[in-house]
């Protein structure tokens, strides 16, 4: 390399990483814009659900086939990009497999590992895209996938193919150029390459110059296309490759089935079965205090791990398959409640940009606009979803902040839940008999 092509390169590694500090910044700030949470207790349970679901894939591998593909995509893609300090370092410095010198055996086994990972992911990204485009598993083609986020599938896995091949044409073009008799410029002796092996000799009857070229060629592309992706996964659902370790780290440790309690609901009551309370004492006005609602209607209304949770989501439906609602024929779609949750945020992040760091209002809200009360109410709370989710996402903590604000700041329940809650509030149960027959259920057997 020339030291204008060095000066290239860092410039190139300068716009892509600034690109990408851009980018996670912005999603940090849209995740701050939810409601705080303290998600800091318990941290050796929450380190082990990260390196249980995050890191080992535990709840993946439920689902074999799938789960082992997509192990030998995330091992594959995660170690081979190990090779990305290397290419840095030679981008900048000019030299050439800088590391080969100072580990030995040790680099001749992680090249042959890098390239027997590598032929894994192609298989793997082969079989994810015949599942999806050929035999066209039903929850791939659901209707809430219509659009970019079908289409982002299918970029993500062109993108891995090409970025593999790019890997191992590279090694093949270097491979025949280690063994040119006498040597070749600067292409030293170095690495093992049990697949590129294979593909080196489709380099035979090329000038040396041309190989060499060749060679620039996959080397400014390759590492161009991972500095691409890197910034393709703000758009896109492959951003879980980042933020399944927090996610994990963060989700709700309590019981499935268990619901929080509003705070201002429970002073209320705690108020109110105080008897040394004043019930006619006005509380004291706090003028610094935001005013708060019951339950959400936007996104600014949900918490922070909520909206993690949204960013998170990776868009395999299987929320969505095991959701009782959906299959039943319902408009749930657990996938679809992250999705558009995520798609508001977006949209409320990009109102942010335009007006110079301040939300200015647009007459939109999450509920209504991006979710549909009927949605919301076709929820059994059935907890399938989150059981099924690979990286602890939690739609059903949506689903019942939405309920919450429907009911307590609507009243816009269905009517059946309405005439439950009037039975409670008259009778003390939930059906319409008079609270001196309201256990009389107990003595018919």
């Amino acid at each position: 390399m020339s030291y204008l092509d060095n000066i290239l390169f860092a410039i190139l590694l300068i716009v892509g990483f600034g690109f990408f500090a851009s980018s996670v910044k912005k999603i940090i700030r849209n995740i701050n814009l939810g409601v705080d949470v303290n998600r800091k207790d318990n941290s050796k349970a929450r380190w082990k659900n990260m390196a249980l679901i995050a890191l080992g894939q535990s709840k993946m591998v439920r689902r074999p086939v799938a789960g082992i593909l997509h192990i030998f995509v995330y091992v594959g893609f995660v170690i081979i990009n190990i090779e990305l300090l290397e290419i840095i370092i030679d981008g900048l410095f000019g030299t050439h497999r800088v590391f080969a010198p100072y580990l030995g055996v040790v680099y001749d086994v992680l090249i042959a590992s890098f390239e027997i990972l590598a032929i894994l992911v192609i298989f793997a990204v082969i079989v994810f895209w015949i599942r999806r485009n050929v035999i066209r598993l039903k929850r791939f083609i659901n209707p809430d996938l219509n659009g970019f986020p079908k289409s982002d599938a299918n970029y993500i896995l062109y993108f891995e193919t090409v970025l593999m091949l790019l890997f191992l044409l590279m090694n093949a073009s270097d491979l025949h150029l280690q063994n040119v008799p006498g040597g070749f410029s600067h292409f030293h002796k170095a690495g093992s390459f049990p697949i590129s092996q294979f593909i080196a000799p489709m380099f035979n009857g090329m000038s040396n110059e041309l190989v060499a070229l060749l060679f620039e060629v996959f080397w400014w592309v390759h590492i161009a296309g991972i500095l691409v992706f890197m910034n393709y996964l703000y758009f896109s659902k492959h951003l879980h490759i980042l933020l399944a370790f927090p996610n994990t780290y963060f989700a709700n440790l309590n019981p499935e089935g268990q619901f929080d309690n509003l705070e201002s609901v429970t002073k209320e009551v705690k108020l109110m079965m105080d008897p040394n309370a004043d019930p006619f004492a006005a509380a004291p006005v706090d003028e610094n205090a935001v005013s708060s609602k019951f339950g959400a209607s936007d996104v600014q209304d949900l918490n922070w791990v909520q909206l993690l949770n949204a960013y998170t989501c990776t868009e395999c439906g299987r929320c969505t398959s095991s959701c009782p609602a959906n299959q039943t024929g319902k408009k749930l779609s657990p996938r679809k409640i992250m999705m558009d949750t995520r798609d508001r945020l977006t949209e409320v992040g990009k109102n942010i940009d335009a007006n110079k760091g301040v939300f200015v209002p647009d007459n939109k809200t999450l509920l209504n606009d991006y979710i549909t009360p009927e949605e919301l109410w076709a929820c059994t709370s059935c907890n399938a979803c989150v059981e099924e989710c690979p990286v602890n996402i939690s739609p059903l903590s949506i689903i019942m902040d939405m309920r919450r604000y429907l009911v307590m700041e609507q009243s816009a329940a269905p009517m059946s839940l309405n005439a439950m809650m009037t039975n409670i509030e008259n009778n003390g149960a939930p059906w319409q008999y008079n609270q001196q027959d309201r256990l009389n259920w107990k003595n018919e057997n």
